[in-house]
């Protein structure tokens, strides 16, 4: 049986609320609440505001939204302040040094969080979306970013280029 048979599809047929304690809570058209409800997208990196689930505390989906801006505005702005807490994903700005051009290796890096560094186990930890963005794995389970390489420095990308 297909899991999302039964969740909503339409906007108009839930109700989002955030409990003081700060969990969501959502109310279906047939008027049950399900607290502790949790959004997660589809396609994080290449598609952020297309295709997000909202599943129950047991893990099955109970609202499935094709776009975000669909949505009211104060159901959007809370799905969107839930959704940046879960989905930590810095954008690297620049490369500031790499340890050594085989792997692992330790890489400094400028983001739009901050400057950190973080260890690239393998080249293939280094990931295409598209022709100008990256998604590079993190050795501690992070994820960071490249949007646009055509946008980093000429120093960053030449870094860069030695690990594509």
């Amino acid at each position: 049986m297909n899991m999302t048979a039964h969740a909503a599809r339409h906007p108009a047929d839930f109700e989002l609320v955030r409990l003081t304690s700060g969990g969501l809570t959502l109310t279906d058209a047939q008027g049950r609440q399900h607290v502790g409800v949790v959004p997660v997208r589809a396609f994080p990196i290449a598609a952020p505001d297309e295709g997000v689930s909202l599943l129950g505390a047991d893990g099955h989906e109970l609202v499935w939204l094709d776009r975000l801006d669909t949505l009211p505005p104060t159901q959007r702005s809370l799905l969107e302040e839930e959704l940046a807490l879960r989905d930590f994903v810095p954008e690297i700005t620049a490369l500031k040094s790499v340890s050594s051009f085989g792997t692992p290796s330790t890489w400094r890096v400028d983001t739009d969080r901050g400057e950190t560094s973080f260890v690239l186990k393998g080249e293939e930890d280094i990931r295409r979306l598209g022709r100008q963005a990256l998604l590079i794995a993190a050795g501690h389970g992070v994820h960071f970013s490249v949007k646009d390489l055509g946008a980093l420095d000429r120093a960053s990308r030449r870094l860069l280029e030695r690990f594509l």
